[in-house]
């Protein structure tokens, strides 16, 4: 389980792919690979991966290794990594943590492509496209994880949603080097998908 706050941004340092599985290595500080251990989940852009292997060097970074699977690279924005491509970093939840965005559990649902990026002076809006089938479970001001930061919905359209971003949020994460017509990973904020899911569902049910 993730909060959709990144914590920071690590590097690609490999990303290999091998009979349908990419082996990614990604460098972070040393201070966000404390306490850590094989089989550790970590959010990569908002997906939960599994850690396989990691070591320190000698400059303050630890090299942490994911394989990352066929059916991942489906649904996510993985599969375009490249060296020295930066990626959204959030360590899981431990007791005592602040819950300062909402609950991830950082199964991506689909990906959203962006249509427009306009920046502002102190802000900057982007329009993402998002599948007609998502759309029913994004809504206007509720909680989305984009690449895995928790974010609020600013305005919906019929082609998807709008993001407002503070330049806070352009420094943590990795938002800030996406261009038109790269693609984003989603995560629907899960408590709004289960409601929809239950009541149509119920509805169905009803009309038999």
């Amino acid at each position: 389980m993730f909060t959709g706050i990144v914590q920071t941004q690590a590097v690609v340092v490999d990303a290999t792919n091998q009979g349908g599985v990419l082996r990614l290595a990604l460098k972070v500080d040393q201070q966000y690979a404390e306490n850590l251990n094989i089989g550790a989940s970590i959010a990569i852009n908002g997906c939960c991966l599994t850690v396989v292997k990691f070591a320190s060097d000698t400059k303050g970074c630890c090299v942490i290794n994911f394989d990352v699977i066929d059916e991942t690279l489906k649904l996510t924005n993985l599969g375009m990594l490249a060296v020295n491509d930066t990626v959204n970093f959030e360590r899981s939840v431990t007791f005592g943590t602040e819950l300062g965005g909402h609950i991830v559990s950082g199964h991506i649902h689909c990906m959203a492509e962006i249509l427009s990026i306009n920046h502002h002076q102190d802000n900057c809006k982007m329009q993402l496209a998002l599948a007609k089938e998502w759309q029913k479970y994004v809504l206007y001001k509720g909680f989305v994880s984009v690449n895995g930061a928790s974010l609020t919905v600013g305005e919906v359209d019929e082609q998807g949603f709008w993001l407002h971003l503070i330049p806070e949020t352009l420094s943590i994460t990795n938002l800030d080097n996406y261009r038109e017509g790269d693609k984003l990973n989603i995560e629907v904020d899960q408590q709004t998908y289960t409601i929809i899911n239950t009541v149509e569902n119920y509805l169905s049910q009803q009309a038999k």
